[in-house]
């Protein structure tokens, strides 16, 4: 529901920051069509708003003039010379003056006439208000039907499941933020992902996070948009698997592993038939597989989780540093030996039950029995020393 203009708490109880308490910020190229139109809505709702305010453009290289129109309309113009979406808005973000930033699309499809509710969230200590479009209103032609009932809903629901966000528009361009608050999301995607980035390092750091209804018109611009839908749309969901390791190599890690390893243990006895299909040991192989590949990717999720939150890209995480203190370098290098010893024992089992077919032709279905379990214990050791120790490194640089 919007927020009338009227219950608008007073500007003079806010701190501004150099007298400007709201700047709105359009990124820029080309756009000399509906520039104008997006400037103008901005400032009267400022003025009627009674709101102190600036337009920053973020152009990022127009070549139409439309540079020359923000300036006459009093618009401040920051050339961002790195070419790229979210280039242009951190450009943009940094100059603003304002102790809050309203950021849209200088296409005209976003109401900048109606700042109002984003501003009264963000008086009211929220330090992300997320614009929605799809409670406010998608005018006819407005949005693709591939982005309307495909994309933006599989990805937002992606976004919600993999960081149980709040949000339910995770593309909507229209949103308002506290500065301070952008500041410390340290946001580093330069492309079209820059909206996802935004949103996913807000809910990791629990931010307050609000949406208000928003309305998308149709683009104003006679020319094609520069989104390309599958291209950005690929490297929207690439960025929210590469933010959660747990979705990535965690969750199906663990799937692989109990998998395999209750067929494995089903099979080790003997053969089973299933109706006129039966299961021996090529089954059993690729359970062993199943149960190697589980590992690994438990593994990476350990690794890229440590990687990123010592990189700053990912906050601390508590049970995180629990798991830590269990499996320190000296657990891992006792399991990893244990593993060895067994995959050895078995190994060395292997050859005297060769011996006592004095080293001639073997029944695979005997044999093999022993030597897969014997081999993948062994494959599981020595991963489980190198890991340990390659953790052990990612930790010392994390602490």
């Amino acid at each position: 529901m919007s927020t009338d203009t009227k219950t608008l708490p007073a500007a003079s109880e806010i701190i501004i920051e150099h007298g400007i308490e709201v700047s709105v910020v359009m990124p820029c190229l080309n756009e000399a069509e509906t520039l104008a139109t997006c400037i103008e809505k901005a400032q009267k709702s400022l003025r009627e708003l009674n709101v102190s305010g600036e337009i920053v453009i973020a152009d990022n290289g127009s070549t139409d003039g439309s540079q020359e129109i923000a300036r006459a309309l009093g618009a401040r113009v920051v050339d961002i010379p790195l070419k790229g979406y979210g280039n242009a808005l951190m450009g943009g973000i940094a100059a603003a003056a304002g102790q809050y930033v309203i950021m849209g699309d200088a296409d005209d499809s976003y109401e900048f006439s109606s700042l109002g509710p984003f501003i009264a969230k963000l008086r009211e200590g929220y330090e992300l208000v997320m614009g929605n479009r799809f409670l406010g209103g998608i005018k006819p032609g407005a949005m693709p039907p591939l982005h309307r009932y495909l994309g933006n809903p599989v990805l937002t629901f992606v976004g919600r499941l993999f960081f149980r966000s709040p949000v339910g528009d995770f593309h909507c361009g229209l949103r308002g933020f506290t500065k301070a608050a952008v500041a410390r999301l340290d946001l580093r995607t330069t492309g079209m992902e820059f909206a996802s980035e935004m949103v996913v390092k807000a809910t990791l750091q629990k931010m307050r996070i609000a949406e208000v209804p928003t309305t998308l018109s149709p683009d104003g611009r006679s020319r094609p948009p520069h989104l390309r839908s599958w291209r950005d749309g690929w490297r929207h969901l690439r960025f929210l698997l590469l933010y959660s390791p747990r979705w990535l190599f965690l969750y199906p890690g663990f799937l692989l592993m109990i998998v395999g390893l209750l067929a494995a243990l089903w099979l080790l006895p003997g053969p089973r038939v299933v109706g006129s299909v039966t299961f021996d040991v090529h089954t059993l192989l690729y359970a062993a597989m199943a149960v190697i590949l589980g590992f690994q990717a438990i593994v990476f999720a350990m690794f890229t989780k440590v990687f990123a939150i010592s990189e700053g890209l990912l906050p601390d995480d508590a049970r995180l540093d629990r798991v830590m203190k269990v499996i320190t370098l000296e657990v891992g290098l006792i399991v990893g030996l244990l593993l060895v010893v067994l995959g050895l024992a078995g190994s060395i089992y292997a050859v005297v039950f060769w011996d006592r077919g004095s080293f001639g032709a073997l029944d695979p279905g005997k044999t093999l029995r022993i030597v897969i379990p014997a081999v993948t214990s062994l494959m599981l050791g020595c991963q489980i020393l190198l890991s340990s120790f390659f953790l052990s490194i990612l930790g010392l640089r994390r602490r």
